[in-house]
């Protein structure tokens, strides 16, 4: 079938009122919400706290950095004339300071195999920042059976039975790299997301438990061993500021509106916010975020933002423990140091995606081999002709 662009666009014509009226709602709480950025300046940290007392809830707590700036933008104070005097900056930075990071990737459950079965993997990156080049990096890999993705019951659906493990496998070795580091060593590691589960607040309580007590596992680690850790966020839409805004100056309810989508016009290349400790509410249910399950570590997350490219802010999320320590600027240094290294996002992530990702071509000999196990170990185990067909056209080995 042709794609009618001139049937498309006759329908956007039609319904333009509705896209202008929303535009319009947007732009004006917008506005209230800046105005009141600029009056927050203004206020101590003392007197934001006795404001959003009330609240168990109030999205954000400020921090002494509040009293110190009194301004939403701590500036960067470097200046290069080119990318090359970046890099000497950052090679001076971060030299002899390993980064670490993982991330994963997964073949979910289809219609091609004829039981229910299910690959993660996950790979890792160290990069040691000296003058040999030392870095290492591996790979994890575990197939789910029918068992493991609760095929027999009717549990949790599959697709997130895989997604659970695969968070599983990767906090799990960023707490066996902080373990087996020397307590307290210089170096810094990285969680492609955040250590506030928000995103598990939809599924049922048993859900929220196993997600929340593997961020526990994380952030107990971190404190316990004294290795910083930071969730980089490059794309937020977390709204913590907001609330917070919202409660200091009893402003309309604004949904579409978010964190970083405020702050950008007020950070240039480098800058950051103060620190603040996240106090989220839920979103389904304000007075019952997923926080109330953090048990000692309900006010031990804390966050700042930090420009990184032409985007909007990304949030770092940070052990509370990191700013008490005083490492919070030189956390904060070393990010800005991989992403110069990586031109705009975090050399040591992305590193890490590029080993975990599982291509196309992967998935196909994953069923191949499937196929040849189950052959070889008489195994009832079919594939589908359709697939059958493409793995022959295509000749994996």
């Amino acid at each position: 079938m042709v794609f009618r662009a001139d049937r498309i666009l006759a329908v956007l014509q039609q319904k333009r009122e509705a896209f202008a009226t929303f535009d319009q709602r947007l732009s004006e709480r917008r506005e209230y919400y800046k105005q009141a950025m600029e009056s927050l300046c203004q206020w101590s940290s003392l007197e934001i706290a006795e404001k959003i007392a009330p609240f168990p809830f109030p999205g954000a707590l400020p921090t002494a950095e509040w009293d110190r700036y009194s301004n939403w933008r701590i500036p960067f104070e470097q200046e290069w004339a080119n990318y090359e005097e970046s890099r000497e900056w950052a090679k001076s930075v971060i030299e002899n300071i390993p980064t670490f990071a993982v991330d994963g990737s997964q073949i979910y459950p289809s219609k091609d195999l004829s039981i229910p079965v299910a690959l993660v993997q996950i790979g890792w990156y160290e990069n040691h920042h000296c003058a040999t080049g030392l870095y290492e990096k591996d790979i994890q890999v575990d197939v789910l059976t029918p068992r493991d993705l609760g095929s027999d019951s009717s549990g949790e659906p599959k697709e997130r039975m895989v997604n659970m493990r695969r968070f599983q496998m990767e906090i799990e070795r960023l707490v066996e790299y902080i373990q087996k580091s020397q307590p307290g060593s210089r170096k810094l590691a990285f969680l492609d997301g955040a250590l506030v589960a928000t995103f598990a607040e939809v599924f049922e309580p048993e859900s929220q438990d196993f997600y929340v007590q593997c961020l526990l596992q994380l952030l107990r680690a971190s404190e316990q061993s004294r290795i910083p850790i930071v969730a980089y966020i490059d794309t937020t839409y977390t709204s913590d500021l907001v609330a917070l805004l919202k409660h200091c100056f009893d402003l309309p309810e604004a949904p579409q509106l978010h964190d970083a989508q405020l702050l950008s016009p007020w950070l240039e290349w480098g800058d950051r916010t103060p620190f603040f400790i996240c106090a989220r509410g839920g979103s389904l249910n304000p007075q019952d975020g997923i926080l109330n399950r953090y048990q000692e570590m309900r006010e031990r997350v804390g966050f700042v933002y930090l420009r990184t490219n032409d985007n909007f802010p990304a949030r770092l999320e940070i052990p509370v423990w990191v700013y008490e320590a005083g490492l919070l600027d030189w956390l904060v240094d070393l990010v800005r140091c991989e992403v110069v290294i990586g031109r705009g996002y975090p050399y040591v992530l992305e590193t890490a995606d590029q080993i975990a990702v599982i291509r196309n071509e992967d998935r196909n000999l994953f069923l191949r081999l499937m196929q040849d196990w189950a052959a070889r170990e008489k195994l009832n185990l079919r594939l589908s002709r359709k697939t059958v067909s493409k793995l022959q056209r295509r000749r994996v080995r």
